[in-house]
């Protein structure tokens, strides 16, 4: 029995989601960790990932945390061609990704305003 149309684009789209993070997560891991940056070692790790990503066929994507993340890869793999010194692309790379990150931890959380009221009725 073969599988409906909608479990394999609910599969595909979870397979390119998965593949947009790690390529993310790498490069992310790559520009914090390593000690001494270069443009080259930068579009060497840039092509070892894009080889993974581009196994995985694009798909539509419709939610905004995930289209923050593909516009993301788009401006990383743009850098690779750009004249952009290391330190910029570092500091602009880090700071969307952390505030993608925020963005998405803005809605797991929810800091309690007035912890102190919630008790009063207690008394």
């Amino acid at each position: 029995m073969a599988a409906s149309k909608k479990v394999i684009e609910s599969s595909s789209r979870l397979r390119y989601v998965r593949a947009m993070e790690r390529f993310h997560k790498s490069l992310i891991a790559f520009l914090s960790s390593t000690a001494e940056l270069t443009k080259e070692a930068y579009e060497k790790k840039l092509d070892a990932a894009l080889k993974v990503f581009q196994r995985v066929e694009a798909v539509d994507l419709y939610k905004g945390d995930l289209q923050d993340l593909e516009n993301l890869i788009k401006k990383m793999i743009s850098y690779a061609n750009s004249e952009t010194q290391i330190a910029e692309i570092k500091t602009d790379v880090l700071y969307r990704s952390n505030q993608l990150e925020k963005n998405k931890n803005a809605r797991r959380y929810k800091k309690d305003k007035h912890s102190q009221s919630k008790y009063e009725d207690w008394e």
